[in-house]
C-alpha cells in the first residue's frame, strides 16, 4: 500500500508540475505589456528604451515564423544561403520597426479582456488600448502561438481588424512583384531600412 501511496503522489505532483510551467496566452499577453510599458515610462534615453524593446521582441515574438510568412510562397525558391540572410535581415527590420513605433508612447494603457481558444497550438487574446485625449481607443487583438505551452510566441497583432503580419506580406509582395521577383532587391530594401533608422 505504501509504494501505490508513493506512486500516486508522485504521479500528482508530475500533473501539477507541469500545470505550473504553462504560461496561459492571456497572463503572457499582459506580461509582455507590463513590461514594455515598465521600459516606457521609466526616466532613461530614447536608444536604451529602444534598445530594452528590442529585448523583449526577442523574447516573445516568433520573428523568424512571422518572417517566412511575410515572405509568401517565393520563401520555397530561396536558396539555404537565402533563407539565412532573410531570417537575419528580417529580424534586424521587425525590431528597428516595432522599437520606433513603440518608444513613441510614454505609457501605453492596455488591458486584456479576452481570450479565445482557436487549438492547441492557436489562442487569440483580446486587449484594448484605452483612449486619450490624443488618440481612440484600440482594438488590439493578438495571435498567439501555443505549441510550446511553457513558451507561448506572438505571431501577430489584428489592429482594428487589420493584421499587422498580412500588411506586411503585401507590402514584401509588392516589392518584388515590381522587381520580377529578385529577392536581393528585397534584401536591399531591408538593409537600407534597418540602416538609415
Amino acid at each position: 500500500m505504501k509504494i501505490r501511496k508513493i506512486i500516486f503522489t508522485f504521479l500528482i505532483y508530475l500533473i501539477c508540475s507541469s500545470k505550473l510551467y504553462s504560461i496561459e496566452a492571456d497572463v503572457f499577453v499582459q506580461s509582455t505589456i507590463n513590461r514594455a510599458s515598465e521600459v516606457l515610462s521609466e526616466d532613461i534615453s530614447k536608444e536604451i528604451k529602444i534598445k530594452e524593446l528590442k529585448k523583449i521582441a526577442k523574447d516573445t515574438v516568433d520573428i523568424k515564423r512571422i518572417g517566412f510568412y511575410t515572405l509568401g510562397p517565393i520563401r520555397k525558391n530561396l536558396t539555404d544561403d537565402q533563407k539565412i540572410r532573410y531570417s537575419q535581415l528580417f529580424e534586424e527590420y521587425f525590431l528597428t520597426s516595432f522599437s520606433n513605433r513603440l518608444v513613441v508612447y510614454s505609457n501605453p494603457d492596455i488591458d486584456v479582456y479576452d481570450k479565445k481558444i482557436l487549438s492547441e497550438k492557436f489562442v487569440i487574446v483580446n486587449s484594448l488600448l484605452k483612449g486619450t485625449e490624443e488618440r481612440p481607443e484600440v482594438k488590439i487583438d493578438w495571435r498567439i502561438y501555443t505549441k510550446n505551452p511553457e513558451k507561448p510566441l506572438i505571431l501577430d497583432l489584428i489592429i482594428e481588424g487589420l493584421s499587422l503580419a498580412r500588411t506586411q506580406k503585401e507590402e514584401f509582395a509588392s516589392i518584388l512583384n515590381s522587381n520580377d521577383g529578385n529577392i536581393n532587391a528585397l534584401f536591399e530594401t531591408l538593409e537600407s531600412f534597418s540602416n538609415s533608422n
